[in-house]
C-alpha cells in the first residue's frame, strides 16, 4: 500500500485560485477541475480571502518602521558615522581624550 503525500500549495497559488473564484466567471467546480484541487478547498480559500481582504488596507501610509533586527548593517553604519562625527567634534573643540 503506497502512502499518498499531502499536497501543499503556495500562497500565490491559493490567492490566484481564490481571486478567480471571487470573479465568478467560472463555477467552483470548473475552477477546481482546472487547477486540480477539490471544490471545497476552492470555496475555503475564497472565504479566507474575503475575510482577510480588509486587513490589506489597515496600515497607514508612509514608510514602514525599520526593525533593527532585520537590518544590522544599517545600524553598524549609523554607529560608525556617529563615532566619526564625535571624533571630529572633539578634535575641533579641543577636547582631548
Amino acid at each position: 500500500m503506497s502512502e499518498k503525500k499531502r499536497q501543499t500549495f503556495s500562497a500565490d497559488f491559493k490567492a490566484k485560485v481564490a481571486l478567480e473564484a471571487i470573479h465568478g466567471v467560472k463555477t467552483l467546480n470548473e475552477i477546481a477541475q482546472e487547477y486540480g484541487v477539490h471544490p471545497v478547498q476552492v470555496s475555503t480559500w475564497k472565504k479566507e480571502l474575503q475575510q482577510q481582504a480588509s486587513t490589506l488596507f489597515e496600515q497607514k501610509r508612509g514608510p514602514k518602521p525599520v526593525d533593527p533586527i532585520e537590518d544590522p548593517d544599517k545600524l553598524y553604519s549609523e554607529i560608525g558615522r556617529l563615532r566619526m562625527e564625535l571624533e571630529w567634534l572633539k578634535k575641533k573643540s579641543g577636547i582631548s581624550r
